[in-house]
């Protein structure tokens, strides 16, 4: 995939993501989320530590504490300013060559295609989470270009806490949905 289409995707991802976390109220702060171990304050806070620790594999920086409150009062301010520091790096960077990851020396355009993935992954998880609908006003290019990378890359060795076992979905089912069952989440 060229350099400007991966770069597209990742850049679609964060924008869908942002706009899902914008509508979130802070009264919807402690409900559950299909990351079952979360919270939506709590897997907003944690996508902005994805954004970070993703900019620090481009950038080669040391990654911060997953324990630490990225987001404070201000989610949709912390989610963007994560989002167009990652996007900022990526555009200077590129994606050609290999990149150092902790599963060894990666393909440059295998991280992209995992932010985008995992962005637009935890966008429909806040969508879910906060009874936004994960059919309409979802990029359905994004979600199948994200099933398209996790069905290729995410292989039963990458799986355990961050991603369960695939899940049964119906092959009509919505993208997004497919996309969840392939990541581990039980669709609605």
């Amino acid at each position: 995939m060229p350099d400007s289409d991966s770069l597209a995707l990742l850049e679609r991802a964060l924008d869908q993501t942002g706009a899902i976390i914008d509508r979130v109220r802070l009264d919807q702060a402690s409900l559950p989320t299909p990351c079952t171990e979360w919270n939506v304050r709590q897997l907003i806070n944690h996508t902005v530590y994805d954004l970070h620790v993703f900019t620090s594999m481009v950038t080669g920086a040391e990654r911060g504490s997953p324990d630490a409150d990225l987001i404070g009062a201000d989610w949709s301010a912390a989610y963007r300013q994560a989002a167009d520091a990652l996007l900022r790096e990526w555009r200077q960077r590129g994606t050609a060559g290999t990149m150092k990851s902790r599963i060894g020396e990666l393909p440059a355009t295998w991280a992209v295609g995992q932010h985008y993935a995992d962005i637009a992954m935890h966008g429909w998880d806040v969508a879910v989470a906060t009874g936004q609908s994960t059919i309409q006003g979802l990029d359905p290019d994004l979600g199948q270009a994200s099933l398209d990378w996790a069905r290729e890359n995410l292989k039963p060795q990458l799986r355990g806490k961050a991603f369960g076992p695939e899940v049964e979905a119906p092959q009509q089912a919505p993208v997004y949905d497919r996309l969840a069952a392939f990541f581990g989440r039980q669709a609605r």
